[in-house]
């Protein structure tokens, strides 16, 4: 016995040649909330930061995200492909992002807009990741309405057999990363930030709290057909997790042992 899967046609509506889909709109249900979270912040006593700074960094970040994305999927997954057929990196129309990439364009943003704009790094790091999980939320939602990255086969009661996944029963790893990786991510965060925190550790919570989450989820995902399990044991997905639980462990050690301009509550 399995759950049926909610057969949800992955396109909203069409309008001519031109397709709205369910996947499409929750990154854009990701980056709304993640203005709207940014606003409020600024706009408390103290914060440090403008209308317009937040505007120019959420475009950074959408750059870093989009970019990374697309690119660290390719490489991280897709490489022997890409070696193949370097214009794959261009056919977005074929789907492919990982989170993972687009850290590293986040990343990247937030040194190239603390740098030009002359903020703190760390500071920008803080302010920036408790946008972070929403989107993650709810680009998991959009994997799972279509039907996508589903987990390995199991017999739990709440598997589910997948259109793509063929006809065994598998675990809906979509929504244990969205449940995770988005909204209990989303609440640590939300009550980190409740106190002033020193500069920094507010980005260590976040990198240590998504690296474990995604290691532990990636158990009962479907390794990535192409790449399989390395020394069948671990996949691409915890290999990339890992300098992250490494790193965020690394910066709350720091931040707290290092005196530093600490980051203002915010909620």
């Amino acid at each position: 016995m399995a759950l049926e899967f909610p057969q949800i046609d992955p396109i909203i509506f069409s309008v001519g040649p031109l397709s709205v889909r369910w996947y499409g709109l929750m990154y854009l249900i990701g980056f709304a909330f993640a203005m709207w979270f940014a606003n409020r912040q600024a706009q408390k006593p103290n914060s440090g930061w403008t209308k317009e700074q937040v505007s120019d960094l959420l475009f950074y970040g959408m750059l870093g995200v989009i970019l990374g994305g697309r690119i660290g999927y390719v490489l991280f997954y897709q490489f022997s492909y890409f070696l193949e057929n370097p214009f794959y990196l261009f056919r977005i129309d074929q789907g492919g992002m990982s989170f993972h990439g687009g850290t590293l364009g986040v990343i990247t943003a937030i040194i190239l807009f603390a740098k030009t704009r002359k903020k703190s790094l760390f500071a920008v790091g803080d302010f920036v990741v408790p946008l972070v999980p929403v989107g993650l939320l709810a680009g998991r939602i959009g994997n799972f309405i279509n039907g996508e990255l589903w987990g390995r086969v199991s017999d739990v009661p709440w598997a589910m057999v997948f259109p793509t996944g063929g006809p065994l029963a598998r675990h809906p790893s979509q929504l244990y990363e969205a449940f995770f990786e988005g909204l209990v991510l989303f609440l640590i965060l939300l009550w980190f930030i409740k106190k002033p925190r020193p500069a920094g550790s507010v980005a260590g919570v976040f990198l240590l709290g998504y690296g474990v989450f995604r290691f532990c989820i990636e158990y009962f995902r479907q390794p990535d057909a192409q790449l399989g399990l390395f020394a069948d044991f671990i996949s691409m997905g915890q290999i990339l997790s890992l300098p992250m639980i490494i790193g965020g462990l690394g910066l709350l050690i720091w931040a707290y042992k290092k005196p530093q301009p600490v980051t203002a509550a915010k909620a």
